[in-house]
Formats: C-alpha cells, structure tokens, sequence
C-alpha cells in the first residue's frame, strides 16, 4: 500500500504542468539543504570549544538557552514547513485503508528536512561531548530528549495550521523574554534549565518529551482518521455574513469595485491575512541594519536595502502574488467586461497605500539619525515608483493558484520560482543600491539619496506608458495563466 501511495506521488511528480519548475526548484532546495546542514555539523563540533575557551560549562550553556531553539524551531516550522499531505480527495473514493492513508501522510511529516536536519547539530555535539568524558548515559539520555523534543514540534506543528494569531502571541510574548534577559532584566531560563539540564543529570527527564511525542503521534493519527471522510474533511464553516461598504473609496471611481474587493479579501481569509502580519514583522527588519546588531550590515549601502524591505513589506508580500489572489474566481472575471489596466491599477494603488502606511510607521527609526529617515521615505518612493510596477509585472508570470483558506506557505509557493520572476526580483533590491552607491562616491549620501528619489519619481511620471507594457505581457500570458489555474497540485 505504501509503495503505491509513493509511486501516486512520483507520478503526479512528473506529470505536473510545472515540472520543470519543480525541478530547478529542487534541486536549489538541495544546494540549501548542503548549505544548512555544513553549518549545522560546523556548530555541532565548535560550540563545545568556543564556550569552554569562554570559561562558559559548554553542556549546561546549551541546556540554558534550548527553550529558546525549541520555540524558534516551531515558529520556522509554522511559516516554513508545508505539511506533506496526499491527494486525499480521490483516494476517498477507492479502496484504501484509512490507517494506511493517515499513516502514510504523518510518516511524510516525520522524514520532514525540518526534523533530520538537526541531527548534523546535535550528533556532532553529543560525540564531543562522549569524547571529553561526560557520562555516556546521561549524554545519550539528553541526545534522545532533544530529538524527541524535535519531533514533538514536528506533530505540534500539524495541529498548528489554523492558530496564526496563538502562534504568533508565543513569539511575541519569547521574543520579550529573551530581551528581558539579554538586558538583564530577568532571566526566564532559570526555570527551563533544570529541566534540559536533568535530562542529563537524572536520566529520568528524558523519558517525559519520548511519552510526549509518542502521545502527540498517536492523538494525531486518532484525530485524523475520525475526520477522513468527505462530509467532515471537506465541509466548509458558516458564519454570519457581513457587509463592509467602504464608502471612503468611492472617490477611485471604477477602481474602487476592486480596491473594495481586495480588502475584504484581505479581511476575510487566512492566507491574505499572513500577509499581513508579514508586513509587520517587515517593519522590525530595520532594526537588524540602523541598530548596528549585525556588525557586518553597518553600512551606508545596506541602509538603502533595508529602507527598502521596511518599505515594502507589503508590496513584496502581496503584491508580487498578483494575479494569483483572485485565482479561485480569475476565469470568471476574465469572461466579464473587465479592462486590465482598471485591475492593474488597483493593485498598484492598495500597495502604494500600504507603502505610505509602512512609511508612517518607520518614522521613530529617525531615532537612529536623519540619514536613516532619508533612506526609509526616499525607499519608500521607490517602492512606490519603481517596485509597486515591478512586483506587477513579475505576476505575469506567476501562475501559482492561492487557496485563500490556507495560512500556510505565508513565503511563497514552489511555482513562484522561476527565471522571469528571478531576474524581475534583482533591480527591486540591487537597483536602489546601486544608485545609492553613485551618489555616495561621487557627491556625498545626499546625492546618492537624491538619486534614488529621482527614479521613483520617473517611475511615477511615465507610470501609464509602464501600465501599457505590463498589460501586454498580461494579455499574452492570459490563456496560459488560465490553464494554470485549473491545476490543482
């Protein structure tokens, strides 16, 4: 059973209309994967060394600061992993056992890269360990604890899918902790550490995350398996409907059906409304480049990159899955009397509206001096006249249909990559940069400012001439975008 539910998988595989974009995108997948898991073996092997030429217990460290790695693994995990799943709805219909279909669908989870990558840490650790004389016992006791920690993130994380705002209270609420602590202020790990540290001390503790997962496994195949049936697997919540007129957009004219539409979208389904706390987190990127907390992105020019992102939070977000939002209704709008450039440009004007918001609310970064400011509005001037086309352009030829019911794969979906896309994506980083780079060498930060100013500005001017081109490219992709639509994996 097993091996027919694999070779289902290997089929549709190959016989996707983006083969060869899931190709190319697993084998990038693959040189990252090699990329996390030297780092990993790296600091698997060094940690224990740079901590003990530190006078710091290299064991007990570890053991003090885990919770915080247990909860960051599961907030990557949330955002990150896409829970492997089959294609459940046929298999429904024939004859298949319903253990092995849940079986089979957890077991996908369980080989997840988030959980084996791991071990290229932690077995370099615990051979260290092993070798500098730590009881052995006590060492494979806690090496135990921690996978099975992992693998209880991994189940945690399945019945996750639809608590974004849980979620992200948790990691709120840690990221406060640990900046209580790393000021001084109180250190919340005193209570952790004797429970990661005991592991190895007593044995005993180890035995609570083994039960843990091992119950979290069996409660996940009994929760799934009641609900694997079409009435209840597929049946949609009723709520009360509400009606937001939003008479205040009435003063777009035509564009305003659509400004409307896009908001309640945005108002009422899980996935949109990941953009937008994508957009929040964005708004807090500056502080790792204007506040000096990575020595490496001190620097005039990564200023301009981050002024960029803050920016842009929701335009990168948002917009660059255009047309992909309206997918589920897309051929439908196709055959009413809808002119492309009145639907481009309500995309562009709710990201530029979203851009003067983020602008708004990066204002205190002036903390960090007048020159930090400049870089963020000038940013955000770009974004408005250079990227807010861009992004639409680039939508062109992402065919990705979006299930708006889904919070999941809040960073993009794997039909996104391409190499249209991919060259799109470099002048709406590299190109503020680059101009910023002129200024600087030449006449000083003002010019180079000025410079990137200016080309938003032309943006703006030839803005119609640019909506033309991109409408173009829209109408010769049409038919292909359609098709594209109606695949569903």
């Amino acid at each position: 059973m097993i091996k027919q539910f694999l070779r289902l998988e290997w089929k549709a595989f190959f016989r996707s209309a983006s083969f060869q974009t899931n190709l190319a995108l697993k084998i990038l997948m693959a040189f990252g994967a090699l990329y996390f898991i030297a780092i990993f073996s790296i600091m698997g092997v060094v940690t224990f060394f740079i901590l003990e030429d530190n006078n710091l217990p290299p064991l007990e460290t570890v053991n003090q600061f885990m919770i915080y790695f247990i909860v960051l693994d599961l907030l990557i995990r949330y955002f990150f992993q896409k829970m492997p799943v089959v294609n459940i709805k046929p298999l429904l219909l024939m004859p298949f056992n319903k253990s092995k279909i849940v079986k089979f669908a957890l077991g996908k989870t369980v080989l997840s890269f988030f959980n084996w990558m791991y071990a290229f840490f932690f077995v370099p650790f615990t051979v260290v360990l092993l070798v500098k004389g730590f009881d052995p016992v006590g060492v494979i006791a806690w090496h135990l604890g921690m996978v099975a920690l992992i693998y209880l993130n991994n189940f945690i994380n399945v019945f996750l899918n639809d608590e974004t705002i849980a979620v992200v209270i948790a990691g709120l609420a840690f990221a406060v902790l640990g900046g209580l602590q790393y000021y001084g202020y109180y250190d919340f790990t005193v209570y952790t550490k004797p429970f990661f540290h005991g592991m190895y001390t007593q044995i005993w503790p180890a035995l609570i995350p083994v039960l843990l997962v091992i119950g979290a496994a069996v409660y996940a195949f009994s929760y799934f398996k009641k609900r694997l049936y079409l009435d209840a697997g597929f049946a949609k919540k009723e709520a009360i409907a509400t009606n937001e007129n939003m008479e205040w957009l009435n003063r777009f004219g035509k564009l305003s059906t659509f400004l409307k539409n896009d908001i309640k979208l945005i108002m009422r389904n899980k996935r949109s409304k990941t953009t937008i706390f994508m957009s929040v987190l964005f708004l807090f990127y500056g502080l790792l480049f204007f506040g000096g907390a990575i020595e490496v992105y001190d620097g005039p020019f990564w200023r301009m990159f981050a002024a960029v992102f803050v920016t842009g939070g929701f335009l990168f977000s948002f917009g660059q899955f255009v047309p992909s939002w309206d997918s589920a209704y897309y051929p439908l709008m196709m055959t009413q009397n809808i002119r492309y450039k009145e639907y481009l440009r309500s995309k562009w004007w709710l990201v530029v509206m979203a851009t003067v918001v983020s602008l708004i609310l990066c204002i205190p970064y002036v903390f960090f001096g007048w020159e930090t400011l400049a870089a963020i509005m000038v940013g955000a001037i770009f974004n408005m006249g250079i990227n807010a086309h861009l992004v639409l352009l680039g939508g062109a030829f992402i065919k990705t249909p979006i299930d708006l019911t889904s919070g999941k794969k809040a960073f993009g979906d794997k039909s996104s990559f391409n190499v249209k896309t991919l060259l799109i994506s470099i002048p709406k980083m590299f190109a503020p940069m680059a101009l910023y780079a002129i200024g600087h060498f030449t006449l000083g930060p003002v010019f180079g400012f000025a410079l990137v100013a200016i080309a938003g500005l032309i943006g703006f001017a030839f803005r119609d001439k640019v909506f033309d081109l991109i409408i173009k490219i829209y109408k010769k992709e049409k038919y292909k975008t359609l098709q594209a639509y109606k695949q569903n994996s």
